[in-house]
């Protein structure tokens, strides 16, 4: 199953990252595409990227919102918001498991042979604080002389955008190369830090950062298709505690908003069939009910 969802990290990846005229128009891609939505982060500005960040848009639209309510415009995006809303009801943080890139990026790193260290749980709070604080409640109350907010997330954070749309844009355009400043620099330097605490621990950037991992995090208890633990049949033996790459533990905390659904625990830890995959409360994976516990390897 980890091969499976390997395949669909990858798919997914070239399916929203499917316009590959970049070297030769060595522009960002605005044609019709770019009205759908990535389900995982993926920079709107990466040159192959044929799909916007919910991140950015939502960063647009609040950045948006006060001067077209000057303007008599009452309209909201709900669109933006009902797409990933969609997205968190049926998939939860699954998203982050299985479709964002940034994600797949950190997992490939951390394959590298290096001693790993463990990421404090306290920090996994700080991706709801950049929701609020970056994603929301910057755009919405800081603007600029033309009554618009920033992006602030997108433009003083984000590693995603530096790494798929900063860096290739510069080797693209080589004019552009000439503007580059501190902005920049801070940019690159985080994700430099980001990319090399990756090396060394789990995907750290979703753990501790991500505003869009925040955003799902949100319908952990209410998504369609989740993990269910079996309590009667769970032994508290632990294993899952040892593969999780988010350090969660399932027996403890099944609906633990950290869970992207790997499915590592059910299918490398678990010996007990205490662990399947639900749609709606039904059940995907059929036990091995032919085997005691006790006979199991």
């Amino acid at each position: 199953m980890e091969r499976v969802r390997k395949w669909v990290q990858v798919v997914i990846g070239f399916l929203i990252n499917s316009s590959w005229s970049f070297p030769f128009t060595k522009t960002i891609y605005q044609g019709p595409l770019k009205v759908i939505c990535s389900p995982g982060l993926n920079c709107y500005s990466c040159p192959a990227s044929t799909t916007y960040c919910p991140l950015g848009a939502i960063q647009q639209l609040l950045g948006g919102l006060r001067i077209s309510l000057e303007n008599g415009q009452y309209f909201f995006g709900f669109s933006i918001i009902g797409t990933i809303g969609v997205f968190g009801g049926l998939f939860g943080r699954m998203i982050c498991g299985w479709a964002c890139p940034f994600g797949f990026i950190q997992e490939i790193l951390h394959k590298i042979p290096t001693r790993k260290f463990a990421i404090p749980r306290l920090l996994s709070y700080g991706k709801f604080f950049f929701l609020l604080v970056f994603v929301v409640i910057l755009p919405l109350a800081l603007i600029d002389e033309f009554g618009t907010g920033n992006p602030w997330f997108c433009k003083f954070v984000c590693p995603a955008g530096t790494l798929e749309a900063g860096l290739p844009m510069i080797l693209l355009q080589p004019n552009l190369r000439h503007t580059i400043g501190l902005l920049f620099l801070n940019k690159f330097i985080i994700m430099v830090l980001i990319l090399t605490w990756a090396v060394f621990a789990s995907r750290p950037f979703c753990r501790t950062i991500c505003p869009l991992g925040a955003f799902y995090a949100l319908f952990s208890k209410v998504r369609l298709i989740k993990l269910h633990l079996n309590e009667a049949k769970c032994t508290n033996c632990k294993a899952c505690h040892h593969v999780c790459p988010m350090g969660v533990k399932f027996n403890e905390s099944p609906d633990d908003p950290e869970c992207i659904t790997c499915l590592a625990c059910m299918n490398k830890a678990c010996q007990f069939d205490a662990i399947s995959l639900e749609i709606g409360g039904m059940p995907l994976s059929v036990p091995n009910k032919g085997l005691s516990p006790a006979n199991k390897p």
